[in-house]
């Protein structure tokens, strides 16, 4: 599953929700008690496979991926130089090659198989990139690594608690994860609706090929964080990023907004 952000320029719902300005109605929002092992027949990285490299151009210079979430993420980081590194969810390999490019080593994965292919393009040689499902067992042995980042993608597992489990299990004792993802209350006063509920809802992002479905999990910030501790994590840090200051110039607009509002959200855990 690729590193995601609000796309070309933002995702698109329905309609704002009649008398409530500034809110949005839910788009075949699907709502499901609040546990995280919830299956569904559809694959939600599927719409990565279908967007392919104009997600990759979009990622490169985009407000949200490469002024907002991504120098949030690598701060959060902190420095990776000779540390064993796993970018989960790894899209086209931006984040990959950036870790490598500062000593990391590193080793990727991502469900999408365009995804595989473009970060295998991107990275040649200086990384491993693997096919694998956030939220299934994957295919690393216990304490391989001392670092996992997963960046905008936990909200496409469809067991949100057996990725971090995962998560957990493939780290070293006293080694950390940050995962961003998607601020549960934005998306709760965008979609309306129960904040409570753990929802499956659908966006249609507008990119240059069409409209583009995208589907993925809504949960209040309580299950999110419970799906992190259960499994033995502790939270080191909650971040609610401000945008980088390269996007004032770029991007005005939204950075007008995310200096007043989260977009996302970063959770450091250490195991």
């Amino acid at each position: 599953m690729a590193p995601r952000s609000l796309p070309w320029p933002r995702p698109r719902c329905c309609a704002r929700t009649p008398g409530r300005p500034g809110r949005r109605s839910a788009c075949s929002a699907v709502p499901v008690p609040a546990t995280y092992g919830v299956q569904v027949s559809s694959q939600l990285w599927s719409a990565y496979d279908e967007m392919g490299p104009a997600y990759q151009l979009h990622a490169a210079d985009s407000a949200y991926n490469a002024h907002y979430d991504r120098p949030a993420v690598l701060a959060a980081l902190g420095p990776v130089g000779g540390l064993r590194v796993l970018d989960a969810a790894c899209g086209p390999g931006y984040y990959a090659q950036e870790l490598a490019d500062r000593g990391a080593i590193v080793t990727a994965f991502d469900a999408s198989p365009v995804m595989v292919e473009l970060a295998r393009a991107r990275l040649g040689g200086t990384a491993r990139v693997d096919q694998a499902v956030l939220g299934e067992p994957l295919p690393y042995p216990d304490g391989a690594f001392d670092l996992i980042v997963c960046a905008l993608a936990i909200h496409y597992a469809d067991d949100r608690g057996a990725a971090f489990a995962e998560f957990y299990r493939i780290l070293a004792p006293g080694a950390a994860a940050v995962v961003s993802t998607q601020h549960p209350v934005m998306d709760w006063l965008r979609k309306g609706g129960s904040y409570f509920d753990a929802t499956l809802e659908t966006d249609t992002w507008r990119t240059p090929g069409g409209d583009q479905p995208v589907r993925f999990w809504r949960e209040p910030l309580s299950a999110f964080c419970t799906a992190a501790t259960s499994c033995g994590f502790l939270i080191e840090h909650v971040i609610e990023p401000l945008p980088a200051d390269s996007m004032r110039e770029r991007y005005p607009d939204d950075y007008a907004k995310l200096t007043k509002e989260p977009g996302f959200l970063i959770l450091r855990l250490v195991k």
